[in-house]
């Protein structure tokens, strides 16, 4: 097959960790017979230096023209102090907005050679985790309206948050179809007992609900969903929420899990091109050191094969290298313990490459 991929590697430890996927892929395209062509974009920090705007036009088009987008990291305190408009992560959310990408697919798995470095008691890891955070992407709070006004004397802020029935069947039904090709098990996070959009979810996910009798159906207010996930992450198998509840659970669960720097994420629209990147962010602090784990953007890069591609064979190809490669006791410095050998973002990707 011939694949043309837009490359975002953008700010921080970006470059480096997605020059490690670009090699396992590489090497996965030279095992199997196929071409893998990839285009060069700017998003983020980078596109401000450069262009004065965090997505140019150009650059949306050139993620438009391909067959998915493989991105690094964006963002950095050197553009904290940027209006909102004007900001690396409003690239991302325009982004996310003109590819349509509205679903994002964030697994939380719990490698066992990791387990030791999950914070979460042995008695709790034991029971295993592996669960997916189904999170609607492109509306809710994060794309209503925002405002700060003055009134009596003191600034006023107000952040709208939307949700139509469409949008919310769309992200609906894509967490049954998760969910039927998992466990069968699908919890819907909402606060219906003091919003109306979770009312309305909670609305449209019943009707869905009579279309998938196979899947196990449930629902949950968010705060007590947090508390869940650490209490007992094993109850879970799919979970489906709105985009404010979605980014802030799939982060707590991925910290469970022993290493943000392990986990991919792949961003879904209505057809095959889609988004794929580490949850992690751009980490300038060790940006350039060689330190960074890019693990989680290879395994994004084979998230990108089987969702987008439907190379199923060459996805497995890639996780089975990863394993074997901490079976080999190799670590990055955010997942180093005792009795392992600790090695840098370069090396990491040079074993998974050879293991493939």
């Amino acid at each position: 097959m011939n694949k043309h991929i837009a490359l975002i590697r953008g700010d921080g430890i970006g470059p480096e960790i997605v020059a490690q996927a670009v090699k396992v892929l590489d090497a996965v395209a030279e095992k199997y017979g196929h071409t893998f062509t990839y285009e060069e974009v700017d998003m983020g920090g980078c596109a401000i230096d450069k262009w004065g705007d965090p997505l140019p036009q150009e650059m949306l088009d050139k993620c438009l023209a391909s067959d998915s987008v493989l991105l690094g990291a964006v963002g950095g305190p050197k553009w904290e102090g940027l209006p909102g408009p004007q900001r690396p992560e409003k690239g991302l959310l325009r982004l996310r907005s003109g590819m349509g990408l509205y679903s994002n697919l964030r697994p939380a798995k719990l490698w066992p050679q990791l387990a030791a470095a999950s914070p979460l008691k042995p008695s709790i890891v034991e029971k295993g985790i592996d669960f997916m955070v189904v999170r609607e992407l492109i509306s809710g709070v994060y794309f209503g309206e925002h405002k700060t006004v003055e009134q009596d004397g003191e600034k006023v802020a107000t952040d709208e948050m939307y949700y139509a029935e469409h949008e919310i069947e769309r992200i609906g039904r894509i967490g049954f179809e998760t969910a039927m090709k998992r466990r069968k098990k699908l919890t819907c996070v909402d606060k219906a007992n003091v919003l109306d959009t979770s009312r309305l979810w909670r609305s449209v996910m019943h009707r869905l609900q009579a279309e998938y009798p196979e899947v196990e159906y449930s629902e949950m207010f968010v705060d007590n969903a947090a508390m869940q996930i650490v209490k007992d992450p094993s109850q879970f198998d799919v979970i489906v929420t709105e985009n404010m509840f979605g980014d802030i659970l799939s982060d707590e669960a991925s910290m469970i899990t022993g290493s943000i720097g392990m986990i991919p994420s792949s961003s879904l629209g209505d057809g095959t091109r889609g988004m794929y990147e580490p949850i992690h962010g751009s980490a300038p602090d060790i940006a350039g050191q060689d330190k960074a784990n890019p693990i989680g953007t290879i395994l994004s890069a084979a998230m990108m094969l089987k969702y987008s591609f439907g190379m199923d064979a060459e996805a497995q190809n890639i996780e089975d290298a990863v394993t074997k490669a901490l079976d080999s006791g190799l670590r990055t410095a955010d997942m180093m313990a005792e009795g392992c050998t600790l090695c840098g973002c370069e090396a990491m990707g040079d074993a998974v490459a050879a293991l493939l």
